[in-house]
């Protein structure tokens, strides 16, 4: 997930108009490879409407399962390989594993703050943009990691205009606090 300097996924307004901010020409930052990495992309309710706002999906015919608790049907016009989800997140990762899937991509500010309460991320991709929003969306609440979780810098890349993208793992019991390096 891309964030500014202060922490914020999205501006005051919800808006994200901001991340164009960090085009370099042709760089995507590694996302085309992660991408291709995962088999499915859950997102939350805030996220999909903003991706449906894009004019053309831009995941193809990737599996994507939106989570929400109000909407209860999907809009005209979402393409087939989009279902909606009710799930409690620990049933919809039983329920990914079950169905094959091994790597997933979670995509929405709430929804991550919501899996890593519950303890069910295993590594965090955090694109840091150099800008300031002030105020917004944070990726972190304090609500949100109510257990303390270690995590283990996997890799650190920066580019020329500033942005700097992080890759962590979770360390488990009797891990100890070594990185590699990529």
């Amino acid at each position: 997930i891309a964030t500014s300097l202060d922490g914020f996924i999205a501006d005051h307004q919800g808006r994200v108009d901001w991340l164009e901010l960090a085009n370099l020409d042709g760089e995507d930052y590694g996302y085309q490879a992660f991408a291709d990495d995962t088999d499915v992309l859950v997102m939350g309710r805030n996220s999909f409407e903003t991706v449906m706002g894009f004019g053309q999906w831009p995941y193809s015919d990737k599996p994507v399962i939106v989570m929400s608790r109000s909407l209860v049907q999907l809009p005209n016009g979402t393409p087939a390989s989009v279902t909606l989800s009710q799930l409690t997140l620990a049933d919809l990762m039983l329920e990914l594993q079950h169905k094959g899937f091994q790597h997933a991509y979670i995509d929405g500010g709430r929804l991550i703050q919501s899996f890593l309460a519950e303890d069910l991320l295993d590594e965090l991709i955090v694109t840091t943009l150099p800008v300031t929003l002030g105020q917004g969306s944070p990726l972190f609440s304090p609500a949100s990691v109510p257990l303390l979780q270690r995590w283990s810098l996997q890799g650190c890349q920066t580019y020329s205009n500033g942005v700097v993208q992080r890759h962590y793992c979770k360390l488990t019991a009797g891990q100890g606090n070594t990185a590699a390096t990529h």
